[in-house]
């Protein structure tokens, strides 16, 4: 079976990408990134088929093959031992988009999955999503992770650690795979929050305020930290509008969708009843500690998580204790939407006075 969201959306490289080991080149070369200076288009609209309809509910081809699943928390996070992400079947893959959408992040360990099998897992939850710093040319959709001992220890506002990838894309990133090949002795962890949730925590009061509001998201600070290099810009469009709310496709159940690092303000609002109300919101995301799960990384392990309905926030904990070295590939999803009829994890049905809608 074809990926079903094959159809590109950014430029295609027509060269078949060369055998790269990435953690090799980490291991000889250090830190190898090459900073083409390709423009890209701008990202075209297009109608995203989420592979998750296809899945199974009980997500059998999964739990039939798994030595083991279990959950990390019980609000997010499932970890799952015995299959090999460079070997999932079309059937799997799907059953996986599913239970990532439904517990907010995945992980494996001990997998073998390469960064050319990644590129190519990642083009069926959807089109890619290209970097800027990159392994080499023909492998635009790959960003790399790589900190060492030489980098100088900085202080990090964790506040603003929060996120959700490139969130001021028009259309913004589904699923997110992160492969850490190299590890510090300790430290260098990653927490993920669950924004349906976070959503679900809300008063109704408050669910109501926020539904009606949209929210501007810019990706200002890194256009300015390329200039600040001598690096190029690679389009011409790095903000965009989405609202406050979103609701997943899939499962049907809405997700706060605001973070301190790219969204910057609410439509329609003047300043201070905007950062009022975003100030509020962020910390109701860094105080959810039972709606949060922090992954203690090995060598090799895989997260992939589902931006639609988590924020994570990486530690920068290691500097001076040892490398951290990984690759992520970013599929592209529909335009975050606010849906009429809303399914909510606490009442365990539709919200009242609103009529049946089927989302599978």
């Amino acid at each position: 079976m074809a990926p079903p969201n094959a159809e590109p959306v950014m430029p295609v490289v027509e060269a078949e990408s060369k055998k790269i080991d990435l953690k090799q080149l980490a291991r000889e070369k250090g830190r190898y990134l090459v900073y083409p200076e390709t423009k890209y288009p701008e990202i075209e609209e297009f109608e995203h088929h989420d592979p998750g309809h296809r899945a199974d509910p009980k997500k059998a081809s999964l739990y039939d093959n798994a030595e083991k699943i279990f959950d990390l928390t019980p609000a997010i996070g499932t970890e799952i031992h015995g299959i090999q992400l460079s070997r999932l079947t079309d059937q799997q893959k799907d059953d996986l988009a599913l239970m990532v959408a439904e517990r907010g992040v995945v992980f494996f360990r001990k997998q073998d999955i390469d960064v050319h099998q990644a590129v190519d897992l990642g083009k069926h939850y959807g089109p890619l999503h290209p970097t800027f710093g990159v392994p080499s040319p023909d492998l635009p959709f790959v960003h790399v992770l790589y900190y060492d001992t030489s980098m100088k220890k900085r202080d990090f506002d964790y506040r603003r650690g929060w996120h959700t990838d490139v969130s001021y894309e028009k259309h913004t990133p589904g699923l997110t795979m992160l492969k850490l090949d190299t590890i510090p002795s300790c430290g260098g962890d990653t927490l993920w929050c669950s924004g349906t949730a976070l959503y679900d925590r809300l008063s109704p009061q408050m669910q109501r305020v926020v539904e009606g509001l949209e929210a501007v998201h810019s990706g200002q600070d890194q256009v300015d930290e390329a200039i600040r290099l001598g690096r190029t810009v690679r389009r011409d469009s790095y903000t965009a509008v989405h609202p406050l709310v979103r609701t997943h496709p899939v499962t049907g159940r809405n997700a706060l969708f605001v973070q301190p690092r790219y969204t910057r303000s609410i439509v329609g609002l003047d300043q201070d009843e905007s950062d009022c109300i975003l100030n509020s919101l962020f910390n109701h995301i860094i105080s959810g500690y039972d709606i949060q799960v922090r992954f203690k990384w090995e060598e090799d392990s895989v997260a992939v998580w589902d931006n639609r309905v988590t924020i994570h926030n990486p530690i920068f904990d290691y500097f001076g204790v040892g490398k951290r070295h990984g690759f992520r590939i970013t599929s592209l999803a529909e335009r975050p939407f606010l849906g009429k009829h809303t399914k909510t994890k606490s009442k365990g049905k539709l919200r009242e006075n609103e009529d049946p809608c089927k989302f599978n």
